[in-house]
């Protein structure tokens, strides 16, 4: 078999062990602060008392919107910095760090409406970050695999994820959040003023920082994936390089600039799926906040182990055919769920939603490597960011109409399935390396 890291002549599975170590730590920090702990924070008891005729679930729709787009702006500036590979490792320690000391933050935020507004700056920067973060590290994945492992090394960082957001969620539930009265979780907490969930801020940024560091470590003994590339020397100049660059790849490969689109759609309805899961939970089939947590932990495990069966699918049969079978999947299934009523449905559907969700996402990232050029990736993650950024608002706007025009929630999921289906029609219209060819690419 063939080992990851051959280019510079050694193994090195430890190297792949730090590489998924960060997506375990990102992607439980993301987990706790905008999905399930500090935004239903801000929006259920920092904000409960806000005048005016805004609610802080609208405040928060707009902080995370304003987020999006300064991530659409300068993910392709990142791209284009670290496409020579010795600037990654700086790069994605700053963005780390950044997240971090935004996440330790969140301990000041009391449960007061005059807290909303640095929560929402403190929210929107450590996704901004979090996500900035994402180009470097993903543009590692060349440094890290050959053709050949790609797609299982995309898998266990994907699964790696998805485990680091249980094991997290896990520690905040017992610790800090599970039970009732005036103190919470194991650790007897004080609910007053919010301290249960400020202290768990600090716990997650620490998990962040503890794994994010084998990675940092290791970052400059990686071997380099293509020749290193003069920086621009200003923002105007950034712009200029990526559109060298962009137009080179359309000139080389127009399948990458398909690839880039329809993944955009399909990666919008992804996070939508899990973005309203807790809001159909609770709201439509029964499930209680608490429930709710639970669900996420075992979602979570089940899309660990779908990430890891599709990497090794993928290396069998190739990302493309991966994408289009997870995607099928997921869209029978959330019409199915949005047919169903009951707690029990919602589990058996969320679960098996879950189980697509991991592989759509590693094989996305597998197959924009096979189809970006050497010493490219940079770029190509850059553009992989921005594009998902710039078609985010697609889901939560057709989510919204749906559930306006037929005056039920449920009917929200009809638009996230719309969202699938074009990203679905899209990627019939990339056409992937063939498996011969990606086989026998030079590492």
């Amino acid at each position: 078999m063939n080992r990851p890291g051959s280019r510079s002549g050694g193994p090195l599975w430890s190297r792949v062990a730090a590489w998924a170590l960060w997506d375990c730590g990102s992607l439980g920090m993301n987990a706790v602060v905008a999905t399930f702990v500090f935004s239903v924070y801000l929006t259920g008891s920092v904000g409960s008392g806000l005048s005016g005729g805004t609610s802080p679930a609208s405040w928060l729709g707009r902080a995370l919107a304003a987020s999006g787009v300064t991530i659409a702006v300068l993910a392709p500036l990142v791209g284009v910095w670290v496409q020579a590979p010795h600037r990654r490792r700086v790069t994605l320690t700053v963005l780390s760090g950044l997240a971090v000391t935004s996440t330790s933050a969140m301990f000041l935020i009391r449960d007061d409406p005059r807290y909303l507004w640095a929560g929402l700056v403190l929210l929107s920067a450590t996704a901004a970050c979090g996500d900035l973060a994402g180009v470097p590290y993903n543009a590692m994945l060349r440094q890290i695999s050959t053709p050949q492992t790609v797609g299982r090394i995309s898998g266990l960082g994907a699964a790696a994820g998805f485990s680091g957001s249980v094991v997290l969620l896990l520690l905040v539930y017992a610790g800090f959040i599970s039970g009732t009265g005036p103190v919470r979780g194991l650790l007897h907490v004080p609910v007053h003023d919010g301290l249960y969930v400020r202290a768990a801020m600090l716990l997650t940024a620490a998990w962040f920082a503890v794994l994010a560091l084998p990675l940092l470590f290791v970052a400059h003994r990686l071997p380099d994936s293509g020749e290193p590339a003069s920086h621009p020397t200003s923002m105007l100049g950034g712009y200029r390089k990526l559109w060298t660059e962009v137009t080179a790849e359309w000139r080389r490969d127009r399948n990458i600039v398909y690839f880039l689109g329809a993944s955009a759609l399909f990666r919008d309805g992804l996070a939508a799926v899990f973005g309203f899961g807790a809001v159909l939970g609770v709201n439509v089939y029964g499930l209680s906040q608490a429930d709710v947590l639970v669900f996420g932990m075992a979602a979570s495990v089940v899309a660990a182990g779908g990430s890891v069966a599709g990497g090794f699918v993928d290396h069998r049969i190739g990302s493309k055919p991966v994408i289009l079978g997870s995607l099928t999947a997921i869209i029978v299934v959330a019409l199915a769920l949005m047919a169903s009523s009951g707690a029990h449905a919602f589990w058996v559907c969320g679960l098996l939603l879950a189980l697509f969700v991991g592989p759509s996402l590693s094989s996305s990232r597998a197959l924009l490597l096979h189809l970006s050029k050497h010493g490219g990736e940079g770029v190509a993650f850059g553009l992989y960011t921005m594009t998902g950024r710039a078609a985010s608002f697609l889901a939560p706007w057709l989510f919204s109409i749906f559930v306006d025009a037929f005056g039920a929630v449920r009917a929200g999921l009809g638009g996230i399935s719309l969202v699938l289906i074009a990203g679905l029609l899209g990627m019939l219209a990339v056409r992937a390396p063939l498996r011969h060819a990606v086989l026998t690419e030079p590492a």
